[in-house]
This record gives C-alpha cells, structure tokens and sequence, in this order.
C-alpha cells in the first residue's frame, strides 16, 4: 500500500533551532522568543495535530522524547527511520551529529508492544564515518506501489547511499537535482520532501526546483507513467512547506492529505480543488515548528507499514 493508517510520532521536550543542521537547510529562521516559550508552543501544536489527525481516525503512536541526550529535531523522525511492510526497518545516517542522537531502539520495542513485527533491521548508519548520508523519507520519496524512489541529491542524499537502498529494497532509484534561491543563487534543497509529495494518484511538486531539463522531464515522466496527476507547485508555495504533505488513512479507510497551515493557505483555488478530487485535507497550524526547525508536516510523521501480530 502507498498509504498507512499507523504514524509514529516523536512529542519534542527540547525543541529549538538546531545549529547544526541551518548549515543547509534554508528554511530555519530565527524567532523572537525564549527557549522555554519556543518548545511550549512547539508542544501545543504537536498535541493540536496529533488530535486532529485522531479525529480523523488516524492511529497516531506517540512517543516522548528524553531530556538526554540533547535532540533539537527529534518532532522529525522520518529522517532516522522507515517501516516496511515485509517487517523490515530501515536507520539512516544523518547530517547533523546531534541528530543522530535521536535513533533509539526502545521506539522499536514501543511498537512491537504494540502489536507491529520487525523481522530485520537494514542498518546504513555506518556510513556517517565516511561523512555519506541519507536521511529516510525526508530524502527519499518513496512510490511503495510502482517501487520507484525519487531522490533529489543533496549534502544528505548521496548517490551511492540512494541505490544501495535500492537494491536492498527492490526500487528503482529517479535521482535528480531541485534548488531553490536563496540570497539571489541557487543552493541545492536540503530534503527531497519540502519540494514533492507522492499520494496514490497524484503528485504535489515544485518542477521549478528542478533546473535540468531532463531530469524535469524524466521524473514527469515517471509520475505520468504511474498514473499520477501532476500537481505542480511553485517555489514560493516551497517556501511556505506546500511540498510537505503526506497522504494518510483514516477511519474507514478513508484517504486525507495532511498538511500545516501555511501550505494550506499558500495553496489556490484550484490546487486545492484537484487535491479534494481525492481526498480531504487535514491542516494544523505549525508555525513555530516550521520557522526554528525547517521542516513542517511531513517531516513530523513516520508512517508505520508493518505487519501486525
């Protein structure tokens, strides 16, 4: 399936703009707000999402982060982990030191209490001693599906890392460069995520982002070949976290498109149409999350396909 009912959830304690991953990630601002009123407001709209994506039927699973060690992005766990279907978990290397502080086999130990059976762990992390990352699904959008991994390359998506995982997972790697513009030059973007979202039957991208031609061209290619509408964003609508949704299941199997607030509001009239041709949107307001950490909706949820008892 290309969608989960189950999305595991990290509830920050320590939240704040982390200076080791600004370096790349372009989206983290500066607020004007003490540490302890940054990581209230953060804890207020992690719960006000979490309760409304329960609302909808979401089975959300949230874990609490610890005080110790120190992990300014832990609300991001996408990058660390992904669950598969056929048991298997995936660790990733990351970036930042301080984020790989966040890898934490109780999560695993939680879920199996939960019903959820890990057969195996395919483990890449040794790669962080070759400085070689690949951080999960904020790197890799993955068609489940179609088996296709659309990848845009970045200081963490390296090539090598992308079809390692392919071959380990029987995907077919769509690698491509997307930039956005960042005082006047184009500067590589940080996490495939914040540019394309994949849902079953359509896509949310920036085209824009991606300045080669045909590497614009092949992955159009490939979406059109799987049968997704194409809906085509613009780098502005980037900037406001529109590329940052994921597709989930609600009660009754019912499909939704979850986003923040400001995607939602940066999104016309007729984007929002198509997207509604298909599903409903869920949308919370996460605008402290989104200004210190650089990463909205999407990267707050790690979907859980795996089997249960």
């Amino acid at each position: 399936m290309q969608v989960s009912n189950t999305i595991l959830m990290i509830r920050p304690v320590n939240f704040r703009k982390n200076e080791q991953t600004a370096v790349n990630n372009y989206f983290q601002e500066d607020i004007d707000l003490s540490s302890e009123s940054v990581i209230k407001k953060a804890q207020i709209e992690f719960d006000d999402f979490v309760k409304k994506l329960e609302s909808k039927g979401v089975n959300v699973v949230v874990v609490e982060d610890t005080k110790e060690p120190d992990t300014p992005d832990s609300i991001f766990p996408n990058n660390w982990i992904s669950f598969h279907s056929n048991g298997t978990v995936g660790l990733y290397p990351m970036f930042a030191e301080n984020r790989r502080n966040e890898r934490r086999e109780d999560i695993l130990d939680i879920l199996e209490e939960e019903g959820y059976v890990i057969e195996s762990v395919m483990d890449y992390t040794s790669a962080e001693k070759d400085n070689l990352f690949l951080e999960g699904t904020g790197s890799l959008i993955l068609d489940r599906v179609n088996k296709k991994a659309y990848c845009a390359l970045s200081d963490r998506a390296n090539e090598e890392l992308i079809i390692e995982f392919c071959e380990d997972f029987d995907y077919f790697p769509v690698i491509f460069s997307a930039y956005q513009t960042v005082e006047e030059k184009r500067k590589l973007i940080y996490h495939t995520n914040v540019m394309m979202c994949l849902a079953e039957d359509f896509s949310v991208i920036c085209l824009e982002c991606i300045d080669d031609k045909k590497e614009r061209k092949n992955v159009v290619k490939h979406l059109k070949d799987n049968g997704k509408e194409i809906i085509d964003i613009s780098e502005e609508q980037v900037h406001h976290f529109a590329g940052n949704m994921l597709q989930v299941l609600g009660a009754n199997g019912k499909r939704f498109l979850v986003m923040s607030s400001a995607a939602f509001n940066s999104l016309t009239t007729q984007q929002i149409e198509t997207i509604e041709k298909y599903c409903e949107i869920i949308h919370s307001s996460l605008h402290t999350i989104e200004t210190c950490g650089g990463g909205s909706a999407r990267c707050m949820m790690a979907e859980v396909f795996l089997p249960k008892v």
